[in-house]
């Protein structure tokens, strides 16, 4: 699956809040949970000086060129990376195939705590977007089709 074809606004706060707290407990500078088609899902943490809608979509190419690699090897996927920067780092993991997690952060945090925190926040982002795909599948609600009439087409074409 490519990411969360629909969020539900509880699983929304829910992930979040998940977001939320790996950023607390990681001490890390931002958090970003993004779908694997580069669109902005959750943040927490110090978003507001970096573009998000460019970041996670250079994030999401990044992660299809290294799935592209990881092929190449035949492994099945690299499901996490991790980038060394002079100020910023960023550690990458993969979300039950879903989402992509990115965490920023400075020297105030380390790679090793980022890991351990990052372990259960994919665990626990797992189990949300196992809950949407259950609740989406359970609400088959009507199709706005049902509710065109040959009528409506009639007069769409005729005007």
């Amino acid at each position: 699956m490519s990411g969360p074809d629909v969020m539900f606004p509880e699983e929304q706060r829910q992930i979040t809040n998940v977001c939320v707290r790996l950023h607390r407990d990681s001490n890390a500078k931002a958090v970003l949970l993004i779908g694997r088609d580069g669109q902005a899902i959750a943040e927490a943490g110090e978003v507001s000086e970096i573009d998000v809608t460019s970041l996670s979509s250079l994030t999401a190419g990044n992660v299809a060129a290294t799935g592209g690699i990881s092929k190449i090897l035949r492994e099945k996927d690299f499901t996490s990376q991790f980038h060394e920067g002079e100020k910023t780092h960023v550690h990458i993991t993969l979300v039950a195939g879903r989402g992509i997690l990115v965490v920023l952060f400075d020297e105030r945090s380390s790679l090793g705590l980022v890991r351990l925190r990052v372990r259960k926040a994919t665990e626990e982002m797992a189990r949300l977007f196992e809950q949407v795909a259950r609740k989406a599948a359970t609400q088959t609600g009507p199709s706005i089709l049902n509710e065109i009439t040959d009528a409506d087409i009639d007069k769409l074409f005729n005007d």
